[in-house]
């Protein structure tokens, strides 16, 4: 099971297992698109993927971010956020796809990311 690392009425983020900064932002009701949420879901969402995004670009400094959204195995709407580091193992590709390299990523601890998120997400 995956952990819960922040939830409010709208969304809870949960983290990826992954050998890099990985979350997931899901809806609380189980929308499966986002034109099927309300305004307000909607920009609480949106707004959420952007503070998980610019709190991962402060606090890794990646070499991209990488956002997506497919949700064909899990029709549950939910927002990937990934830190992508030209050393991790699978940059330049997605991780879904071919494993370039093994990878000794030396990253600060993803316990302060998740601190510095609440206080983010809380303002």
């Amino acid at each position: 099971m995956s952990q819960k690392l922040y939830e409010n009425d709208y969304f809870y983020i949960e983290k990826e297992n992954a050998l890099i900064p990985w979350v997931k932002i899901f809806t609380q009701k189980p929308y499966k698109e986002l034109s099927d949420c309300d305004p307000m879901t909607q920009e609480v969402l949106l707004k959420a993927m952007l503070v998980v995004e610019e709190t991962m670009r402060f606090y890794y400094n990646p070499k991209k971010i990488n956002i997506a959204m497919f949700g064909n195995y899990i029709p549950h709407l939910h927002i990937h956020v990934m830190a992508r580091f030209e050393e991790d193992s699978h940059f330049p590709e997605s991780m879904w796809g071919i494993k370039q390299r093994e990878s000794n990523l030396h990253l600060p601890s993803f316990d302060n990311f998740v601190t510095i998120l609440h206080d983010k997400l809380r303002s």
